[in-house]
């Protein structure tokens, strides 16, 4: 770093975004993208924005919302988008965390969460998740202090019921919840139905998975009013203009074609139980996933292994080296082809 960096983020580390390598015929299964191109209505209704480039988006990103909350069955005054759920995860660390109101998160999950704490200087706890990589809900009944769990979660893919994201709200009334729901489209249930009896939570989500949009960089929040009043705030005051033109009117067309998107959604989850009972007879143990990937190791080879071979075959998943997870690996679920070649190349490994 230069000698002019603040030192106020000396001890700040960065998050490591998913490796996005120019390899020729490379089966990439590491960024949990989704394998399937946006719907065709995306680029129709994209390109009505290409001769408008000379103006400014829409701040107030009216038909995003609007459609939304057909779709989630909301106000539009209780939803806001942003360039992608980072965005919106980062407003909120902002909006509602400080010294006097820190916030907790699972010690294994979306790497992004110390990575926003550190980075508003904002104390946190990182509370470590049960022997069976689940998140233990009494672990976060009534502690008083603000809590961010993405459910499904990521890298493990397992899920928590409603029921025990409500106990969680329910319990901690005076802090903000935060329930980041990047992957819930691939099996898990939703907290949005929640936000008219709660006025504590946050639920986030994003276009990056289900609906093939992580280029295009869009997710959004769904709160109560005031909440996202709040989150408006932060918006207006670093960048009010954050959604581009092409990426707005792009994101309508996918929303204007939910049934492309539960089409996907089938096909996914299809491969996904595919992929898993394969691994399986190869001597994999395998989370129980309700997500775009899965989690995995085998009980012989270590997960280090298992990534540099499938690397070195043009198939690339992540591995991560923290001690609890580094004999796993995290493969994204990719078209039918991907896993089957992806297994044929694991079965000459193993």
């Amino acid at each position: 770093m230069s000698r002019f960096f603040s030192t106020k983020y000396n001890g700040l580390t960065p998050y490591t975004p998913g490796e996005q390598p120019k390899i020729d015929n490379l089966i990439k299964l590491n960024t949990n993208e989704s394998p399937y191109p946006p719907s065709e209505k995306a680029f129709e209704e994209g390109k009505k924005a290409m001769n408008k480039l000379n103006l400014y988006s829409d701040p107030e990103c009216k038909i995003l919302h609007e459609k939304l909350s057909e779709i989630l069955g909301v106000k539009s005054s209780q939803v806001l988008c942003t360039n992608g759920s980072d965005e919106i995860l980062n407003f909120a660390f902002m909006a509602f965390c400080d010294k006097d109101h820190p916030i907790v998160f699972p010690d294994i999950t979306y790497g992004f969460y110390p990575v926003f704490a550190e980075l508003n200087n904002i104390p946190y706890e990182e509370i470590p998740l049960k022997d069976d990589f689940s998140i233990d809900p009494e672990d976060y009944i009534g502690i008083n202090k603000n809590i961010v769990i993405a459910n499904p979660n990521a890298p493990t893919g397992m899920c928590m019921p409603l029921s025990d994201i409500e106990r969680i709200v329910k319990s901690n009334p005076d802090n903000i919840v935060i329930i980041d729901e990047a992957y819930v489209d691939f099996g898990g249930e939703s907290a949005v139905c929640l936000i008219d009896k709660y006025d504590n939570l946050l639920v986030t989500q994003t276009f990056s998975k289900s609906r093939s949009f992580a280029g295009a960089r869009l997710g959004f929040g769904v709160a109560c009013d005031s909440i996202i009043n709040d989150l408006n705030t932060i918006k207006y005051s670093t960048n009010p203009y954050n959604i581009n033109m092409m990426t707005m009117f792009a994101g309508y067309g996918v929303l204007c074609d939910e049934e492309y998107t539960k089409k996907n959604i089938r096909e996914i989850i299809n491969t996904r139980e595919y992929t898993v009972n394969e691994l399986k007879d190869l001597g994999f143990s395998v989370l129980d996933s309700k997500t775009n990937f899965i989690f995995a190791k085998h009980c012989e080879k270590s997960g280090e292994y298992v990534y540099g071979k499938l690397r070195e075959a043009g198939i690339l998943v992540r591995h991560f080296d923290k001690d609890r997870i580094m004999d796993y690996n995290r493969i994204t679920i990719g078209t039918m082809e991907d896993m089957k070649q992806m297994i044929t190349v694991l079965k000459n490994i193993i």
